[in-house]
């Protein structure tokens, strides 16, 4: 059973979907400086990174939040053009 999520904009996104994006939009460097956490500034990769946000809630509500803040500022840029 599926149960409807249309006013979550996380809805049907993965983790690594969300962090692939972040990486394109910001790159490690920027997303560690935006969100300090180790696996963004020390050795970064999408898999450690991956690990790490799948064990750590508040980690992974700050790349959420960051993720929904991009869209939001894209999806503005492009209502201007």
């Amino acid at each position: 059973m599926t149960t409807l999520q249309p006013k979550n904009p996380l809805h049907g996104i993965t983790l690594k979907a969300i962090l692939e994006t972040l990486v394109e939009e910001y790159g490690f460097e920027e997303l560690g400086s935006k969100i300090k956490i180790k696996c963004f500034i020390d050795k970064p990769s999408i898999n450690s990174s991956l690990v790490f946000l799948r064990k750590t809630p508040w980690a992974r509500t700050k790349v959420e939040n960051l993720y929904i803040w991009t869209n939001k500022k894209r999806l503005a840029k492009s209502k201007v053009k």
